[in-house]
């Protein structure tokens, strides 16, 4: 048998890659188990309370519970907002009566619920009656003011307009929700300043906790309900109709995003990178983000203050930018625009080849058929229009040739232009993958370090967390990450005591070899300046064509 074959067999896996390949990658990335260890065998009071109603068993129906929960209260607070429009109450008031009568009937169930849970929650459990005790607590009264008025109609001649407004107590019933992410916020940020906590609430960090997530939530929701009463109110018929309501909720939308932009403003300069009262507070107020959140509030400020100077009711279009907002939180525009960065120089090359053949495709539409449509290819400009959804292959057919030469150039372009439009689709379809693919390997290089020595601390257990939700990868993916991450640092352990020519007379082990050193080269361009590497090398003279055209490619450039 060959002495070389099996020298170079891998050996076995050392305890640390045993711990490694060991690891729980779901509690890694703080993800809780699809379903809670939850005896059979408990008490029936007690494994009701565990399903539902227990915040510190992972993978119960607590945080379901409470999520429906929030639904059903901002569900009723609409229901009394249309409740007060006369067209639409009026029409559907046997539709809103069942609604009240279900969200009751929850709201009971849940109440009920609770009282009869109380002696196994860790609230009321050490009291001497522990169901007195949830019954004077702050959360019930205010569950049992929720239910009361409705009850209250049963027994007392109530009128429907006090009715209406007792209601509104069941919006208290999100403090269960709010008060709970204000503790923690509250002791995560301890003996921290006013201005820290603030930045702790508007921009990710690792002290904003639930009370962030839920800022955040609470800004979308605004942005969301904002666009579609910009979208509605451009219908006339419901415009009469909710012609106050869009005035006040836009109102609100305003007072909302404005307080988000001061509070952004003010505390950016806690962030490393706005140092300085009035420079640090320029530079994060010209950035894309928050130029955005200015552009959402800009036109009712501008229109409330300049109206009788000038018409200014088409700004009102511009409150569509609050959508933009959304963008914030969203690491595929992020990719995307750093994409659009990288593939501008070709992307630039595509658009000038693609304005040059539209102003060649109009000028000839003019040419051939302005004397048989002087209306429709009146002049060069108009004749653009003709071009564009020619050449995209649109053809809406409100403009087209009807001379035998027109129809003849138009078959050709319609052809040309379904390849040349489709450059820069094709282009940013390739660079976005690319840009995934280099940043998982860009974190297969970062597991590499993590996982060297067999630990993982709290700040790399962050970083990864992190990592995976901006990548979107899932547990499963990480798994194959963490799989591949072992399999070729034990081959590139085994395979870095060899010389060159006994990795060769192996086929995978040369495979897996070739394959380590162009990881190794990824990573060493992951750790420059763009364009550092080839400007060096240019400078230096030290690489031929051949390797600095294989150097393009292992990078995906050439």
């Amino acid at each position: 048998m060959d002495n070389s074959h099996q020298n170079t067999t891998p050996s076995k896996p050392s305890l640390r890659t045993q711990y490694i390949a060991n690891l729980d990658v779901a509690e890694l990335l703080g993800h809780e188990p699809k379903t809670a260890d939850i005896s059979r065998d408990l008490p029936m009071r007690k494994w009701l309370y565990s399903w539902l109603l227990d915040p510190n068993i992972p993978g119960n129906k607590q945080k379901q519970f409470d999520k429906w929960l929030g639904i059903l209260i901002v569900a009723n607070l609409f229901s009394l907002v249309f409740e007060q429009v006369p067209a639409i109450f009026e029409p559907n008031k046997q539709l809103f009566h069942y609604f009240d009568v279900f969200s009751v009937i929850v709201f009971t169930i849940e109440y009920a619920l609770r009282f009869y849970l109380a002696p196994e929650d860790e609230e009321f459990k050490k009291k001497r009656n522990a169901r007195l005790g949830f019954v004077t607590s702050p959360f019930a009264i205010i569950d049992l003011l929720a239910i009361a008025p409705f009850y209250l109609q049963a027994f007392l001649p109530v009128d429907l307009r006090v009715l209406r407004a007792l209601r509104l107590l069941r919006i208290l019933k999100l403090f269960r929700i709010l008060i709970p992410a204000y503790q923690e916020f509250v002791r995560a940020n301890q003996g921290r300043t006013f201005r820290q906590r603030i930045h702790a609430l508007v921009f990710p960090s690792p002290y904003g906790g639930a009370l962030h997530d839920l800022f955040d939530t609470f800004i979308a929701v605004w942005v969301l309900l904002s666009v579609t009463s910009v979208i509605l109110e451009s219908v006339d018929s419901i415009h009469y109709i909710l012609n106050l309501q869009f005035v006040v909720l836009d109102s609100i939308a305003v007072a909302i995003f404005t307080l988000e932009y001061c509070m952004r403003i003010y505390s950016c300069v806690e962030d490393p990178k706005y140092q300085g009262a009035i420079a640090g507070r320029f530079n994060q107020a010209k950035s894309p983000s928050t130029f955005i959140d200015l552009l959402a509030i800009v036109p009712f400020y501008l229109e409330v203050f300049l109206h009788h100077v000038l018409d200014l009711r088409f700004l009102r279009i511009f409150r569509l930018a609050r959508l933009l907002k959304l963008t914030r939180n969203s690491d595929a525009t992020t990719v995307l625009f750093r994409v659009i960065a990288r593939e501008w120089p070709v992307m630039s090359a595509a658009s000038f080849i693609m304005g040059l053949l539209l102003i060649l495709t109009a000028s000839m539409g003019y040419l051939l058929e302005h004397e048989a449509q002087p209306e429709k290819f009146e002049n060069i400009p108009q004749s653009i229009y003709w071009a564009v959804i020619t050449l995209a292959s649109v053809g809406y057919g409100d403009i087209s040739p009807v001379t035998p030469w027109g129809r003849a150039m138009t078959s050709v372009l319609a052809l040309l232009g379904i390849g040349i439009f489709a450059i820069p689709a094709a282009l940013l379809a390739s660079a976005f993958s690319d840009e995934l693919i280099k940043d998982r390997e860009g974190l297969k290089a970062d597991l590499f370090k993590i996982l060297k020595d067999g630990k993982i601390e709290a700040k790399e257990i962050e970083f990864i967390r992190t990592e995976a939700k901006r990548l979107h990868l899932s547990v499963a993916e990480i798994n194959a990450l963490i799989d591949l991450v072992i399999k070729e640092k034990e081959i590139e352990e085994n395979l870095k005591a060899l010389p060159v020519h006994m990795i060769a007379q192996r086929p995978e082990h040369a495979v897996e070899y070739f394959k380590t050193c162009i990881s190794e080269i990824r990573q060493i361009e992951m750790h420059m300046t763009a364009g550092e590497f080839e400007n060096t090398a240019k400078e230096l003279d030290r690489l031929t064509q051949s390797e600095l055209q294989l150097w393009r490619q292992i990078q995906g450039k050439a």
